[in-house]
């Protein structure tokens, strides 16, 4: 999955957004609040916000590094 297939409600969201939102989904499915099919939407939901979640904790690295390296050059 390419950040391209991931929707714009999805990609606005902050880290801890993101974290929220696959909490609220875990939680309902582990309560079994699930019929098949919305189980289905909610595991692709879950797949997209996993992998914003994952580039914004690559693009944070990113800055730490960048960071790091500015303070090493001082």
């Amino acid at each position: 999955m390419t950040s391209k297939n991931i929707p714009e409600n999805i990609k606005n969201k902050s880290i801890k957004e993101t974290k929220e939102e696959i909490n609220k989904i875990l939680e309902k499915i582990e309560k079994g609040e699930t019929n098949l099919e919305s189980h289905t939407d909610d595991y692709d939901k879950l797949l997209k916000l996993n992998k914003h979640m994952d580039e914004l904790f690559k693009k944070k690295l990113k800055e730490i590094n960048s960071l790091g390296k500015k303070n090493v050059k001082k």
